[in-house]
């Protein structure tokens, strides 16, 4: 069975959501945030993060934009992807990159300057460059959307939570649901999705 190292609140938001949206049986295992983890824990999480994905054979892998595109191939008939060789298979590819390299360290950014700045006195601009450099991103995002329900193909993919759960981190919510209306739209449908909605209970991504 998959087992799945994840907290609330953490990027592991989006590969419970990926098991769940698959049908998939996982074993859910809690991992307190703590700057001191035991050995075993690094042994599988070197940079002390979550999600950690072990699968069935006892592979570990971490990066949840990598998890959530393995469990993708891994099981097609779930449709958390465009199968391979799809007109849009390149454009979910794309937009994971795009998302996990762009938008996910400027996250990162905001709410850990103190990992980005040695100076105690720059992490105000740290976190202030942070919050443009998101609302640059989120604007190619929110352009892309424009005239789509969903960021890649008809229907919707794994790439929408990954958008949802990045966009429900934004530090200036309101501004930024007004700001970026296409988003905003996409995510409010996926607030009420009934699987993810009841996920939200357990992680507190966004207010109900």
């Amino acid at each position: 069975m998959y087992k799945l190292y994840t907290r609330p609140g953490s990027g592991g938001f989006v590969a419970e959501a990926a098991f769940l949206l698959a049908g998939e049986p996982f074993e859910h295992i809690d991992v307190a945030k703590t700057d001191n983890p035991d050995a075993a824990f690094l042994a599988i999480s070197p940079l002390n993060q979550v999600p950690v994905l072990t699968l069935p054979g006892g592979h570990t892998m971490t990066e949840s934009a990598a998890i959530c595109m393995a469990l993708a191939e891994r099981h097609p008939e779930a449709a958390l992807a465009p199968q391979a060789g799809a007109p849009a298979r390149a454009d979910f590819l794309r937009c994971m990159a795009f998302m996990s390299s762009a938008l996910y360290p400027a996250v990162l950014r905001f709410y850990y300057p103190h990992r980005y700045s040695s100076d105690e006195g720059a992490k105000a601009g740290v976190r202030k460059a942070a919050v443009a450099e998101l609302d640059r991103d989120f604007a190619v995002v929110d352009k892309a959307l424009a005239g789509r329900q969903w960021l890649v193909g008809d229907s919707m993919t794994i790439a929408d939570v990954y958008l949802l759960m990045l966009f429900s981190w934004h530090p200036e919510t309101e501004r930024a649901r007004q700001a970026f209306a296409n988003v905003e739209r996409l995510c409010a449908g996926l607030r009420s999705h009934a699987v993810l909605a009841k996920l939200n209970a357990s992680h507190e991504m966004w207010p109900v």
